[in-house]
């Protein structure tokens, strides 16, 4: 493989994390909308975990064919393709009248921006170096938050002044100049089987990511830790602060701004370090075998801690999010885990478990709300109820990947 000069490298990532950086907006949007949009189309509990948690249906959809496109066609192509749908999809949710032209269009934004991560991530498994590739990803993520916090605190001082509807206008259009700049800088693509080490090997294909003794090992963390991370920062914090908490709408959207700026520092200085702890012999499983379980220290601290202001919510909420980015260590682990001609499919499969998690948390938290408050809970111990159930599927999923530890191999070097 011949990796990418260095200048080349970055405007490469710059143009990437472009749109993933509005990917993450279109994403984690539905969290500060979440109180006019309730209000407008009169949603319950499980409409609103189901029309956030569409988002991730989309996404999730195309996962496996996607890692097939990557490895074949590459990132610029396959990116450009889909970016064209999530213009179609933010259209769509401005036009929308009902909960259900919501929910498709939702579903359209997932899809269309469903390569946002896994294409760049596919092309860095053969343009950068793997400690590069470590920093690249935590960077790729920093960018994520940051189109996170645009979400909270700047939405919400502009619903006010445009509506909810013309901002997804905006977006489009934003949209549409990521794919000009990703067409104008991203590399050609050979396909896999040209980076196939041997021309008698056998074409790669998925039964080999899913057979794959690591890859199984990161199945439950990835689906209900790193899952459930996204399914909380893009949807169920702000209603937290708002039905447990007693947070006012604006109150809600200063601490969602904070916990995302918390987030962007976090994988910023995750970029920083891991090129050194790698060098170090500090790898993914070391470090989320000693971090992840701060996270569930922290959330089990919001569950029982009655605080007084609202300081206290939100930095608990921040502390819980940050010890959760260790289980993000686990994307670029599992693509080193697999040789370059298998980096698409091993990252979209992965990414297929993660999305997963999110769809499933999302939906069901507002489920478990809606079904504990029918048998007589209030409001703020329903949420409670239901978001400790979450964290026992936590701790369980956490167990399997430690006691799974001795029976996997670790990945591998590129």
């Amino acid at each position: 493989m011949t990796h990418l000069p260095r200048h080349a490298a970055i405007r490469v990532f710059l143009a990437f994390a472009f749109a993933y950086f509005f990917s993450a907006l279109i994403r984690s949007i539905t969290a500060t909308l979440s109180p006019t949009l309730t209000l407008e189309f009169n949603l319950n509990a499980s409409d609103l975990g189901l029309l956030a948690g569409g988002y991730f249906l989309g996404f999730s959809s195309t996962q496996l064919p996607l890692g097939r496109w990557l490895d074949q066609s590459g990132p610029k192509r396959v990116q450009l393709c889909f970016l064209s749908i999530a213009v179609l999809g933010c259209l769509a949710f401005s036009f929308a009248t009902s909960f259900g032209g919501l929910l498709a269009a939702r579903i359209l934004c997932g899809v269309g921006v469903s390569a946002c991560l896994m294409a760049p991530l596919t092309g860095y498994r053969r343009w950068l170096d793997a400690p590069t590739q470590l920093r690249a990803n935590s960077w790729m993520l920093m960018s994520g938050s940051l189109g996170m916090v645009m979400s909270t605190l700047p939405v919400q001082w502009l619903v006010p002044l445009f509506g909810w509807r013309p901002l997804f206008w905006g977006l489009g259009a934003l949209v549409l100049l990521a794919m000009g700049l990703i067409a104008w800088q991203a590399p050609g693509w050979q396909g896999a089987q040209a980076v196939t080490p041997s021309t008698t090997a056998l074409p790669p294909s998925y039964a080999a990511v899913w057979r794959h003794a690591y890859f199984r090992r990161m199945v439950p963390v990835g689906f209900f830790c790193y899952g459930g991370l996204l399914a909380m920062q893009t949807l169920w914090v702000v209603p937290w602060m708002t039905k447990v908490a007693g947070f006012s709408v604006s109150e809600a959207a200063t601490g969602f701004f904070w916990i995302n700026v918390c987030m962007l520092l976090t994988f910023w200085a995750w970029g920083l370090v891991n090129p050194g702890l790698a060098r170090r012999g500090l790898h993914a499983d070391w470090l989320i075998t000693r971090g992840l379980p701060l996270s569930f220290i922290f959330f089990a601290i919001l569950l029982v801690a009655d605080y007084q202001t609202n300081t206290g919510t939100i930095v608990t909420l921040s502390l819980y999010c940050m010890a959760c980015s260790f289980v993000s260590l686990s994307q670029p682990a599992v693509g080193l885990a697999f040789g370059p001609e298998l980096a698409g499919r091993a990252l979209s499969a992965y990414n297929l478990v993660l999305f997963g998690g999110i769809f499933a948390i999302q939906w069901g938290i507002g489920l478990a709300i809606d079904g504990f408050r029918a048998i007589g809970f209030s409001e703020a111990n329903a949420f409670r109820a239901a978001f400790l159930a979450y964290l026992v599927c936590c701790i369980a999923s956490y167990l399997h990947f430690v006691f799974a530890k001795r029976h996997n191999e670790a990945p591998r070097s590129p």
